[in-house]
């Protein structure tokens, strides 16, 4: 029997309490917490809160730490890299880390072409330089973007963000040229058509009432995607999808770009989610479990893209040496510890268990997911399919006091990313916790 979770003080404690009315009277309230946890400290799969309770990290820190907090092998060339130095600016002068990082992330990228790498802090930054990339090389000024998909909130990424009013509420005007259109979510259908006999409308419906009736494809810069849609719901798309949008996008000499900054650095089994349906992108952008929650973002580019000139684009802190370290050993540690095949694995098993509970219960929906990126979609019933949004946060939340770190995306739906170094001890420890909790709240309605 695993000896985590564990819980000696219900949470939130006197000691989580009192930092939380702090954060309310000095922090930005436009942070939205899930829930009071005030971290104390992190290892591997573990996270100990300031009151002492220790619970199983089954978000790995929103995807972040996809190694695992505090990898020995990540600290030490951080370690290593602070003592020789933090900084002189990667976009005026030379680092030796950011070269390698580049080369290395040029290789595990897909595409069999030559690519070049532009770093920033973080997704957001990431997305904003792909727009900016394709905006250059194409000389085009607009975009297809997707309902429900999120891409961050600096106001160039937040154009192509549809996931929350909330997000984009009082921000307007957004950068213009951005058409959003439905995302293949076969759980919810937004055409009411069901796979496979729908033949994929929603890939031609762009074509046929997008394309072809008011925004013209010549003046398209790029199709911005998720490969599976993060905080839109964990949606993964039928088989050929991607597949037909890239088909579509090369139709037209419309770019490709991909957000892998949720889905990538190995997440759900490929070193990259566009993997598993054979798609090339043209820019791919990646962030969060780069550099183990170190602030890092990369856009990675077929090199006859990646054609801006001098003063196009920069970022002072941008390919941090310290991120940059940290990110070549996240590579190390995916490599050398077989985590791919440890995320396809306990992955296959998730789905495995979670699919059991789906089989008899009334309120969860649907299951789904690759790798460790795993979704559980919680409805009222299985007939109206009616989002059960109250439920699926008093899940959330039991969970958490009961010792397991889960977090909801989508209208309702929990998801379940954690460390890809998890083993099946812990995956079982904190199954139990929320299979056993969703049994409850089923029993109460």
């Amino acid at each position: 029997m695993s000896k985590y979770p564990r819980i000696v003080a219900s949470p939130p404690g006197p000691k989580a309490r009192e930092l939380v009315k702090k954060d309310e009277r000095l922090i930005s309230p436009s942070y939205g917490r899930f829930y009071p946890l005030v971290v104390q400290s992190g290892r591997g799969c573990i996270v100990t809160d300031v009151d002492g309770n220790e619970y199983i990290d089954f978000n790995s820190g929103l995807v972040c730490l996809n190694v695992g907090h505090n990898h020995p092998k990540v600290i030490s060339a951080i370690k290593s890299q602070c003592d020789r130095f933090l900084h002189y600016s990667n976009t005026d002068f030379y680092y030796k880390e950011v070269l390698d990082l580049a080369e290395n992330l040029t290789k595990i990228t897909p595409g069999n072409f030559e690519k070049k790498a532009y770093f920033g802090n973080s997704g957001a930054e990431s997305v904003e330089a792909a727009v900016k990339i394709a905006k250059w090389h194409t000389r085009k000024q607009l975009f297809i973007g997707f309902i429900s998909a999120f891409h961050g909130r600096t106001i160039g990424a937040l154009s192509l963000t549809a996931s929350k009013p909330a997000q984009r509420r009082y921000f307007f005007p957004l950068m213009p040229g951005v058409t959003h259109v439905p995302y293949a979510y076969c759980y919810r259908c937004p055409f009411k058509l069901t796979y496979p006999d729908c033949h994929y409308w929603c890939v031609d419906f762009i074509d046929e009432h997008v394309l072809q009736k008011f925004v013209p494809p010549e003046d398209v810069a790029a199709i911005v995607v998720e490969p599976i849609q993060g905080e839109g719901g964990y949606v993964v798309p039928p088989p050929d999808y991607h597949q037909k949008l890239k088909k579509l996008a090369e139709k037209y000499g419309i770019l490709f770009i991909v957000d892998e900054v949720q889905s990538g650095m190995g997440r759900t089994g490929k070193w990259f989610a566009i993997e598993h349906w054979g798609v090339e992108p043209d820019i791919l952008c990646t962030s969060k479990a780069l550099a183990s929650g170190l602030p890092l973002g990369a856009t990675i580019a077929n090199a006859k893209i990646m054609d801006w000139s001098p003063g196009a684009h920069a970022s002072t802190f941008g390919g941090n040496p310290v991120s940059c370290v940290a990110a070549l050993a996240v590579i190390d540690v995916i490599k050398e510890e077989h985590l791919l095949e440890n995320a396809a694995k306990q992955g296959a098993y998730i789905l495995k268990r979670l699919g059991e509970l789906q089989a008899e219960s009334e309120i969860v929906g649907d299951v789904r997911g690759k790798g460790l990126m795993i979704g559980m979609e919680l409805v009222e019933d299985k007939e109206s399919k009616k989002p059960a949004t109250k439920k699926v946060n008093e899940i959330m939340m039991r969970s958490w006091k009961r010792g397991v770190n889960i977090i909801t995306c989508g209208a309702s739906t929990i998801r379940i990313a954690p460390p890809m170094i998890i083993t099946r001890e812990l995956v079982d420890a904190a199954l139990d916790i929320v299979i056993d909790v969703t049994k409850e709240v089923e029993k109460e309605k």
